[in-house]
């Protein structure tokens, strides 16, 4: 496995590694989501500020009215603010009715952050489930159950070749987490530095502790609040490295990994 250009037919792209509030408003880190591309299914994960930026900004550029499908893992800004104009850009204005969007329920409930307008745009919209699969063409995905965080969110796991592949998303720590994110490679939402603060995020002793009880050939760490920025992630992901004898490594906006 290794860095890739957008020509393979299964990579993820990090259009952004920023995490939480503060490192978003002042685009420290980039919040444009996850691109993921399965046997020419294009995917994007959390479209957060900028992703239709990111998109056209990246080398090569990725083009969004090839995407089929966006999944939410949940409705917060960092992770939604770009959802309409994506939905927008993958139905090219609304006059493609096509792909698929996937969220949880409070995303297009009560203070929706999928606009009405938009949804008629798309083919459809899937209610995410706990412990659900689900299909779009050559992209198969499995949540998680649901997640400790204030609103509804789920982690996914998925396959790219014969890689599994973790996406670990906001959540307090919970010994559950351990069970369902089995996989080669575990990509960790990592917001806090320290553990202590009654926020329901994961600190970087939280994604050890997941790094270490579920050993996987690579650990990714990424959406980066203001406290990992300052203790410079790639040193923290050398540091675990060493100290865990894996490999981990610390996200940055525009890595790309082919499968």
């Amino acid at each position: 496995m290794a860095k890739a250009k957008e020509k393979s037919t299964n990579f993820i792209k990090f259009l952004g590694t920023a995490g939480a509030r503060f490192v978003m408003i002042k685009q420290l880190r980039a919040s444009g989501g996850l691109w993921i591309s399965s046997k020419g299914t294009n995917v994007l994960v959390d479209p957060g500020p900028g992703s239709i930026v990111r998109c056209a900004k990246s080398l090569p550029k990725l083009d969004p009215t090839r995407l089929d499908a966006i999944i939410l893992t949940h409705r917060h800004l960092d992770h939604a603010n770009d959802i309409n104009v994506m939905i927008e850009a993958m139905t090219e204005g609304g006059f493609k009715k096509r792909g698929v969007v996937f969220c949880p329920a409070d995303a297009i409930e009560k203070d929706p952050v999928i606009l009405r307008h938009v949804r008629d745009f798309i083919q459809k919209i899937e209610i995410l489930q706990p412990n659900r699969t689900y299909k779009i063409g050559n992209f198969k995905f499995i949540t998680s159950m649901r997640h400790i965080h204030p609103v509804e969110t789920y982690g996914i796991k998925f396959n790219l070749n014969s890689t599994s592949i973790a996406l670990v998303s906001d959540t307090k720590y919970f010994e559950r987490l351990i069970d369902f994110y089995q996989a080669d490679v575990l990509i960790i939402s990592v917001v806090f530095f320290r553990a202590g603060l009654e926020v329901e995020h994961l600190s970087l002793s939280d994604a050890e502790e997941l790094i270490k009880r579920i050993k996987p050939k690579r650990a990714i760490l990424t959406h980066f609040g203001m406290t990992m920025l300052a203790a410079k992630p790639h040193l923290q992901a050398e540091e675990l490295t060493r100290r865990l004898k894996m490999e981990v490594l610390a996200a940055y906006d525009g890595m790309t990994l082919s499968f």
